[in-house]
């Protein structure tokens, strides 16, 4: 049987969870990623408790140590990138609110991409990263603060298995946009007219299980929870027709090069 070996990627979670790559030996620096494919069943927009199947891509591709894109962590390049520390300013996106389904008579608000920053730390076992963001297109304003530590550990020599928790901020301005509810939106919605005056905190924990069949071919199952806070959580949109716990589980099945 052959001897599988791991290199953690950056993206803590590929469509909500962590992936793992097998490499035969190491590498000079060039191209090298994850490319797949899966389907992501989670709330239909945040603070929803209406659940649905979404197809999503998977990618997180590399140059070197230097740039990467990812479906995660967007584009980026690691200005820093020393021992066990890597600094990456990076362009992201974030997505906004559809007028569907039980928000119909709501307002749509546009997601957009992002500017933000990105530090992270490798251990032996576990992966930090913090990153800091503001949206400059769409219809969100504000800024995004991310904290996430992630355990990974090997089991047997196809299969590796991940867990950690997360944590995010989201500012007063980018709680309003999605949050908030008009009096002409409450008027046309039959919704509580809602206005937030604070950020709200988003705390949760991940986990993914990954097993290759080949060193080229694997396939991750994952699992998370978080929950909202504060004035996310007191919007009549989560808290009178949503659920401030929010679930997701899917699988993925991705191509190694």
């Amino acid at each position: 049987m052959p001897t599988f070996s791991y290199k953690v990627l950056r993206s803590p979670w590929m469509l909500g969870g962590l992936l793992l790559t097998g490499v035969a030996q190491a590498q000079s620096p060039g191209w090298e990623g994850t490319i797949g494919a899966g389907g992501l069943y989670s709330p239909d927009y945040l603070g929803s408790d209406d659940y649905e199947w979404k197809a999503r891509p998977a990618l997180d591709v590399s140059y070197g140590d230097t740039f990467f894109v990812s479906v995660t962590d967007g584009i980026g390049w690691n200005v820093v990138h020393q021992d066990k520390w890597r600094v990456a300013p990076f362009i992201g996106y974030t997505f906004g609110r559809d007028d569907d389904g039980d928000l119909d008579d709501l307002d749509k608000v546009d997601g957009g991409a992002t500017a933000g920053l990105r530090v992270s730390y490798r251990d032996d076992a576990w992966r930090y990263k913090a990153s800091v963001e503001t949206p400059f297109t769409g219809d969100i304003d504000g800024y995004r603060f991310r904290f996430g530590a992630t355990y990974v550990t090997r089991l047997g020599e196809r299969a590796a298995f991940t867990l950690g928790p997360r944590v995010s901020y989201t500012s007063a301005a980018w709680t309003d946009d999605l949050f908030s509810v008009s009096q002409r939106e409450s008027t046309r919605s039959g919704i509580d007219a809602y206005n937030p005056d604070n950020g709200y905190f988003s705390i949760g924990t991940d986990a993914s299980l990954s097993y290759y069949i080949t060193r080229q071919w694997s396939i991750t199952g994952l699992v998370g929870v978080a929950r909202l806070t504060g004035d996310a959580k007191d919007s009549p949109i989560v808290d009178d027709i949503g659920d401030a716990t929010q679930w997701r589980a899917g699988a993925v099945i991705n191509y190694h090069f």
